[in-house]
């Protein structure tokens, strides 16, 4: 008999996503949820209209920066670059990290939108095609530090 564990990590297996865990949620999981609400986030920005139209009797900018902050934070948190810091150093560079790599990309989208034509489907790709480069860049240069962390090693 296949018990509930089993059949929970065949599918997610076969999604190509990690099983549930602690560990996961928080540095697998909420990353990838901060990924997400950090490309809602360029499109709020960059096009406001149309997340006013998707949640007319809510502003919730606030909640995306939140869940970008969150996710950027425990995906910075949890790099191997980091690993020989103390937790509160930890902690520290990773909401360093995080905000200022989400209010960077806040400005820059706000000055990007006034460059942009007043388009609605310009902005919303302007706005995602350069979240998506930035999560790219970002998330290339921490792979790039954390590699010269394993290699400093003794």
């Amino acid at each position: 008999m296949t018990s509930a564990a089993e059949v929970h990590e065949s599918v997610c297996g076969k999604l190509g996503l990690k099983p549930i865990t602690g560990n996961n949620v928080l540095f697998y999981y909420a990353p990838i949820q901060g990924a997400l609400s950090y490309t809602a986030l360029s499109i709020n920005v960059m096009n406001p209209s149309l997340i006013l139209r998707l949640f007319p009797k809510r502003d919730i900018t606030n909640i995306l920066l939140i869940n970008t902050l969150l996710g950027s934070g425990l995906y910075l948190y949890n790099r191997p670059h980091l690993k020989s810091a103390t937790k509160q150093q930890r902690v520290l560079y990773s909401i360093f990290g995080a905000v200022s790599f989400s209010m960077g990309s806040v400005l820059i989208w706000a000055i990007l939108r006034s460059l942009v034509p007043e388009n609605v489907p310009l902005c919303t790709i302007c706005g995602v095609g350069t979240g998506l480069a930035l999560m790219k860049l970002g998330s290339d240069y921490v792979e790039h530090v954390d590699s010269l962390a394993k290699t400093a090693k003794p």
